[in-house]
């Protein structure tokens, strides 16, 4: 399974929210290019990158901070945060970025996800951030009454690459994931599955691999990896490297297969 390092945007620097909390944000470096640039040397195969600015803002915030770090590394960056037309996800991609998150527009918007799928193959994925089972947007400020194996179901119908499934109430706990929602989630698609928020052990992404057969084929690791309650070294040898393999969009395989 792969473990993949977060860097939040805030401002341009790196930052960690607790329960997606604005007013509860910790700095932990104010260059995040360095900070890229050390995980892909830990051995980070792949970077998870939130522009908050831009979540909140509903237009991205961060984009020379996103710039920087994908002409920097050598690894895949996916970027999410803001993200809520096509102009939007268009200059993610002339900036390097790999992979494109959408969120607030997935609820939204879902035929603009079609068509970016379409137009973008095997490059978009949806991040459902769910508080209590049920879909946040707008930087997490909003919680709409859609459940999360639901929008799941609609997206993957829909064509994207992997549905990136945050709760929010463990994000940035180190408390665990949730484990429970995640079956209930890969019982409902077929397409890879991501699991982001509460990693803090090399035992919870054990816990995560055990699900690795029933499509939970990466995890986001944040606030641990900055605190040192779990190293990066040490995760890649419990876990990783996994199967989320960066295939151009040009051959006809998903890149997340």
């Amino acid at each position: 399974m792969d473990v993949i390092p977060a860097i939040d945007l805030l401002e341009g620097r790196c930052v960690r929210l607790y329960q997606g909390d604005y007013a509860r944000s910790q700095t932990f470096n104010e260059d995040p290019v360095a900070v890229a640039r050390e995980w892909v040397e830990q051995g980070a195969t792949r970077l998870h990158l939130v522009d908050l600015d831009g979540a909140k803002a509903g237009k991205s915030k961060n984009l020379g901070a996103i710039e920087a770090i994908a002409q920097t590394v050598s690894v895949p960056v996916q970027v999410g945060g803001g993200l809520r037309d096509r102009s939007a996800v268009a200059r993610l991609f002339d900036l390097g970025v790999r992979y494109a998150i959408l969120g607030t527009v997935a609820v939204e918007q879902p035929e603009l996800v079609g068509e970016l799928c379409r137009e973008f193959r095997d490059r978009i994925v949806v991040g459902i951030d769910a508080r209590n089972g049920r879909v946040a947007t707008r930087g997490w400020l909003e919680t709409s009454e859609i459940l999360a194996p639901t929008l799941a179901q609609d997206m993957a119908a829909l064509g994207v690459a992997a549905i990136i499934y945050t709760d929010i109430h463990r994000d940035g706990t180190l408390s665990g994931p949730n484990l429970d929602a995640l079956k209930e989630l890969a019982e409902a698609i077929e397409i890879p599955i991501i699991a982001s928020g509460g990693v803090s052990s090399v035992g919870d992404l054990l816990s995560l691999l055990a699900l690795e057969t029933r499509g939970v084929s990466g995890a986001i690791v944040g606030r641990a990896l900055y605190t040192g309650d779990l190293s990066l070294k040490d995760a890649l040898q419990a876990v990783g490297p996994g199967r989320l393999q960066d295939i151009p969009p040009d051959f006809g395989s998903s890149a997340f297969a």
